[in-house]
């Protein structure tokens, strides 16, 4: 029997030299068969098998010559590796086992590949194809030899606005996007009432920076065409990566109560209802009966993107270019809580006609008690007539008149905020007999005051405020600025939570922490009547009314400020800052 190497080395059989007894086939015995006798035969059989191989390579492209030359397909053919013969498969079964075993390969070529980035659907766009009935898109096969490589996959695009302006209703209404705008350093908004939304953001902000650099995406337009419903702003926000992300803007609705008192306060001066016509809206109606403008924590802003920030630059953008679209229409801040421009303006007019009415049925004044001057003169003086019961009080304190804005003169704001609190000071007075703020410090009372303004020492009139009342109290607008947040959360009882750590007895405080517990949070660092988060992000105070209030800071940073509303539970007291999970 010959050898892998005899087998390898005999090349193709030479036609001139026919196959004798000692040819070499293998079956002669003795050294006779492989003698000398033949030389063509010994240089055959010393042929090296790279010569053997390169002749192959020249047969295979005279081959291939000759079918492009007689256009037809080049046959496919593969010269075996091994120099060993390959056994054919003659059975029908063996043929089919292989051809199920390539379809399953080519099968199973990319099942198991991850997609990257650009191949990845978004959400929007895979709804999209499910509304065409188009299916999911297949793995990509692995080309075989026979088939040309497979033209890669276009990324899917990434979304470019969720503007619907056909949905748009009373309770819906898309704005196109802001075109860019230079950054002059000025306030971003122009009217009072979208500073005031800018203060309340800015306020509520625990980062300039990632707030300076939402004003920079809003000002160079990266945010694209904002719709609103009640209670939501919506908008995607272009940031450092191709594809935009989805942020919105929550803010509280009002409830059937607070619309019936914000009408009935609205419905009282005609020149409101104008002026919202004009799209202006008097300070006297921001917070006629239930407060419009949102206030520091009231904004809750979210974003798809990865940042944990409170707020992101991409929602702080949206935030600012929100205050652009109140500049423009007050109307905005009305559904933003809850009820559209026609609603509000139909019931403004019901009631006006309503009242119109009652005043006309009651044109004639009733007489007042008493007696006539003239009389009374006459009478001698021992037969005076006592005087009068007094008039009974008002059910409420009115609203002052709105003072017009001149050149030099003083801040009609300023002055109808001091006013009213006047107002309300003598109202309680009149009907009480104490003055409600009348035992308050200085401190007390200047915190007071700035709380009652709205916004928070951020545009030139409130930095002027704020200014003139830390310096009488003899402190900072710092200090004065964190002062107004805890007396906004709880009052007065805010504020001693903020100045005035105390030793809670046993009892409540020591509840707390288990119920922290089994809400899936960790453990709180006990100190005095806080309870700080491990991570030092959270922190929950215990008030002398036995209410828990949060405070939030920056990781690492002792830099707590009031957050979100008092609660007598200390799980529901966090209820407004993160979800469990995140803390």
């Amino acid at each position: 029997m010959r050898g892998r190497d005899d087998v390898a080395s005999s090349g193709p059989v030479d036609s001139r030299h026919p196959a004798g007894p000692g040819s070499g086939s293998g079956s002669g015995p003795g050294p006779a068969s492989g003698s000398g006798s033949d030389p063509d035969r010994t240089a055959r059989s010393a042929r090296r098998p790279g010569d053997i191989a390169r002749d192959a390579l020249r047969s295979a492209r005279a081959e291939a010559e000759r079918a492009r030359a007689e256009d037809r397909p080049r046959p496919s053919r593969r010269r075996a590796a091994s120099p060993a013969p390959r056994v054919p498969r003659t059975t029908r079964g063996d043929r089919l086992a292989d051809e199920r075993a390539r379809e399953v390969r080519a099968a199973l070529a990319g099942a198991f590949r991850m997609p990257t980035d650009a191949e990845a659907p978004l959400p929007e766009q895979a709804s999209d194809t499910s509304t065409r009935g188009e299916g999911p898109p297949a793995p990509p096969a692995r080309p075989s030899a026979a088939e040309p490589p497979a033209t890669p996959r276009t990324p899917h695009a990434a979304p470019r606005s969720m503007a619907a302006p056909a949905r748009d209703g009373d309770l819906r209404r898309t704005f196109p996007a802001f075109p860019p705008r230079p950054a002059d350093g000025d306030a971003f908004a122009e009217t009072w009432w979208g500073g005031a939304w800018v203060t309340a953001l800015e306020d509520g902000a625990l980062d300039a920076a990632r707030l300076a650099r939402g004003r920079g995406y809003a000002e160079q337009g990266h945010v694209d065409a904002i719709t609103v419903t009640p209670g939501l702003v919506l908008a995607y926000v272009r940031g450092s990566r191709p594809r935009p992300y989805r942020v919105q803007v929550r803010l509280r609705t009002f409830g059937d109560a607070d619309w019936e008192r914000f009408l009935d306060s609205a419905a009282d001066r005609p020149g409101h209802i104008a002026a919202l016509l004009d799209k202006e809206m008097p300070a006297s109606l921001a917070d006629c009966g239930a407060p419009l403008l949102p206030g520091p924590g009231d904004l809750d802003p979210r974003c798809s993107c990865p940042d944990s920030g409170h707020p992101c630059k991409h929602a702080a953008a949206l935030c600012y270019q929100t205050a652009r679209l109140l500049d423009a229409d007050p109307f905005v801040l009305l559904l933003l809580r809850g009820r559209g421009e026609r609603e509000v303006i139909d019931a403004l007019s019901r009631l006006s006609a309503a009242r119109a009415a009652r005043a006309a049925q009651e044109k004639e004044p009733q007489p007042l008690p008493g007696v006539r001057a003239a009389e009374a003169v006459a009478r001698p003086h021992h037969g005076l007539l006592p005087l009068p019961a007094p008039l009974p009080p008002p059910p409420h304190p009115e609203q002052p008149p709105v003072y017009p804005a001149a050149p030099g003169g003083p801040d009609p704001f300023a002055l109808d905020q001091l006013a009213t609190d006047a107002a309300a000071r003598a109202h309680a007075l009149l009907t009480t007999g104490r003055d409600p703020v009348g035992g308050l410090t200085l401190w007390h009372d200047a915190v007071r005051l700035a709380a009652a303004r709205p916004g928070s020492g951020l545009t030139a009139a409130t930095r002027a405020l704020y200014s003139s009342l830390a310096r009488a109290a003899g402190r900072s607008p710092a200090e004065l600025a964190r002062a107004v947040a805890a007396w906004r959360q709880g009052g007065p009882a805010g504020l001693a939570v903020l100045e005035e750590p105390w030793d809670p007895p046993a009892g409540r405080f020591d509840r707390a922490r288990p119920l922290l517990l089994a809400a899936d949070l960790p453990a709180f660092r006990p100190w005095r009547n806080r309870l700080t988060h491990p991570r030092g992000q959270v922190q929950l105070r215990l008030g002398r009314d036995h209410l828990w209030y949060a405070y939030e800071s920056e990781p690492g940073h002792e830099d707590w400020w009031p957050r979100g509303t008092p609660d007598p539970d200390p799980v529901g007291a966090l209820t407004g800052l993160d979800t469990p999970g995140d803390l």
